[in-house]
């Protein structure tokens, strides 16, 4: 039978999800040092052939930006704007850290050339830069990209190396942002490039896909170029699979948790997961399409240490899958949130972590002890520390993506998952007084679970500078939205199913734009501004003229699977629950220990409780209730 198989490469753990049309499975491996090794051992322990459909979530952007390991760049842009990628904004990373600087430029000085019609001499001194990458982005090219594109042709065609063009990679006005994206997209292309050519000849399948930023799948082939759009793989497959089960339990508004071995990603969505903002990556700027994931570094394997003031902290550094935090037993000799779990009961010491880690309690001690002689404190409360620690860094980044945004997070459901996520949901959801959490099926690899429900899509972009009024709206709308059908074609062979678009609008004057959803009707468009500024603002100003600056649009097609489409449980299970010790309020006492696959649809609990399965666990705080549903979600409430 033909399978569709995902895989989403974490810091920690590579996670694996096989659907094969009736049943579906997952699992994780180690993550390896290069991530292909890792996804061709995954695919090799299953029946993969010609005829399979590959979908993956990657890292490898990322991991090139964060580590710097990204190409030597040369950028080439309009003469007199070369230091424009570094002059930058006005607005400070940290407004009242003095010391607080922007990354560095991903292209520096050396390599800036200014283009002044002399394309002799630009070849010239491309050559001798010896750049493993070129980004192309002129200052005008938003309103007419000829030059630019013909210049970046001839470019291409005389140097042997891969060229990024703004007009393709970021279209739209504002020519600090267009060309520093433009530079990171050339700077991490030759590292993505080539780890998507090295995967596709290790792994035999069909249709290989590859998640973006913005929610969608993109083929191999035509990702490769656009490794920008690549930095938040893995984090926006589990925010499509969050939504998902959202919607198919009737919550429109939605945080997604996720939290794996080495960060956690959290994404507060309403309504439909789609990639209609543009954020950043890791400080620096990337106008793409994406959805709105805060990642920090917070996740199982993130090291506890003590500051030189004496302060327990946590992370962002991280013991990775190898060693690994303390209690696996590989060698780590430094105490991690995993560590900590394992201390305090919640995660029971006959777990095997992935299926094949098993863990080392006494070595969780031995390092949880080293640390609490530095501050005094038993193995107990370090470990206590250590989960509050990294629970009130989590707390702030749900609170970012809710109450920032002057959105009351009690409105939402949070849905946790990640092999950590159902060990600090319920905690963090009365922080934040939300009432219902659900902790899906496949919890542990519910981010490659969420590939399989990802749609193929396609994007196309133009600023159009329209005042309210005017006749060319009708023809922009179009525009766009021809564009797009005809590069979803392109990319991908068919012709898509769904059409969104959007528009970023503002007061005429106004030096900032809101994202809202894109109409050839003037009076519809002004109305969803409004609300859209009301909304963020807390006014309107009705007598002012709306400017249409910036049309948008994505073509999308049928995702391999549905939320329906998932088997649904036995309802035939008569669970016996096992018992361990476990700390609660500061003081050990036995709880029910649940086996996950043996609960049956309707099955109800409370706790304190621990529910437990191959990949993840579950911790239910005193006072919390579980229920089961039918496709095996686990709704928690308190």
């Amino acid at each position: 039978m033909t399978l569709t198989v995902g895989v989403d490469v974490g810091g920690t753990f590579t996670d694996v999800v096989v659907f094969d049309g009736e049943s579906i499975r997952g699992r994780k491996l180690p993550t390896t040092a290069d991530q292909a090794v890792a996804v061709a051992r995954a695919m090799s322990d299953d029946d993969v052939d010609d005829e399979t459909t590959f979908l993956h979530g990657t890292t490898a952007g990322t991991n090139a930006l964060l580590e710097g390991r990204g190409a030597r760049t040369a950028l080439v842009t309009t003469r007199g704007f070369e230091d424009l990628i570094e002059i930058g904004r006005q607005a400070r990373p940290r407004l009242y850290d003095s010391f607080a600087d922007r990354p560095p430029a991903l292209a520096p000085r050396r390599l800036r050339i200014g283009y002044d019609d002399d394309f002799e001499h630009l070849r010239s001194r491309l050559a001798e830069l010896d750049a493993e990458a070129i980004a192309v982005a002129l200052v005008r090219s938003y309103s007419d990209p000829k030059l630019e594109l013909e210049l970046a042709e001839r470019i291409a065609s005389e140097l042997a190396v891969p060229v990024s063009v703004g007009a393709v990679v970021s279209p739209a006005f504002r020519e600090y942002e267009r060309i520093a994206t433009t530079v990171l997209n050339a700077y991490l292309t030759p590292e993505v490039a080539g780890y998507l050519a090295r995967l596709d000849g290790m792994v035999p399948a069909g249709q290989r896909l590859v998640m973006t930023s913005s929610g969608g799948l993109l083929p191999f082939a035509s990702a490769a170029g656009y490794a920008g759009r690549l930095v938040l793989s893995g984090p926006a497959a589990g925010v499509v699979a969050a939504t998902a089960l959202g919607a198919a339990k009737g919550h429109s508004s939605v945080i997604s948790f996720d939290m794996g071995g080495t960060s956690t990603d959290v994404c507060r969505i309403d309504g439909q997961a789609s990639g209609g903002g543009r954020h950043g990556s890791a400080g620096w700027v990337n106008r793409v399409p994406s959805l709105p994931v805060r990642t920090i570094g917070a996740g199982g394997g993130s090291i506890a240490w003590v500051d030189g003031g004496g302060a327990l902290r946590v992370g962002p550094r991280s013991a990775g899958a190898h060693p690994g935090p303390a209690s696996y037993g590989l060698g780590g000799s430094q105490a991690a949130v995993t560590d900590a779990n394992v201390i305090l009961g919640r995660i029971p010491p006959e777990t095997a972590l992935g299926g094949s880690v098993s863990l080392d309690v006494a070595a969780a001690h031995r390092a949880a002890d080293e640390l609490g002689l530095t501050l005094s404190l038993g193995v107990e409360a370090v470990a206590e520390g250590v989960v509050e620690v990294v629970d009130t860094h989590m707390e702030r980044a749900l609170r970012a993506v809710s109450v920032e945004e002057g959105v009351d997070p009690r409105d939402s459901a949070v849905v946790a998952f990640g092999g950590a996520g159902g060990l600090h949901a319920t905690r963090l959801a009365r922080r934040l007084g939300i009432r219902t959490t659900l902790i899906p099926p496949l919890s542990g690899v519910f981010s490659a679970l969420g590939l399989l429900l990802s749609s193929p899509s396609s994007d196309a972009e133009r600023t159009v500078m329209l005042e309210e009024g005017s006749a060319r709206l009708g023809g922009a709308v179009r525009a766009i939205f021809d564009e797009a059908r005809t590069t979803f074609a392109r990319d991908h062979g068919v012709a898509g199913d769904d059409l969104i678009g959007w528009a970023e609008a503002r007061y005429v004057g106004q030096s900032h734009e809101l994202a809202v959803t894109l109409t050839p009707r003037w009076g519809e468009l002004r109305e969803e501004f409004e609300k859209a500024h009301m909304a963020r603002f807390g006014f309107v100003r009705a007598s002012e003229t709306i400017e249409l600056v910036t049309v948008r649009a994505t073509v999308t097609g049928r995702a391999p699977i549905t939320w329906g489409d998932l088997p649904h449980l036995d309802s035939s299970g008569k669970p016996t629950p096992a018992r361990a010790m476990a700390m609660v309020r500061h003081r050990p006492v036995e709880v029910e220990v649940w086996e996950r696959t043996e609960l049956p649809p309707g099955f109800e609990t409370e706790g304190p409780a621990i529910v437990v399965e191959r990949d993840s666990a579950v911790w239910l705080e005193p006072g919390d209730r579980l229920a089961v549903h039918d496709d095996g979600t686990l709704e928690l409430g308190w």
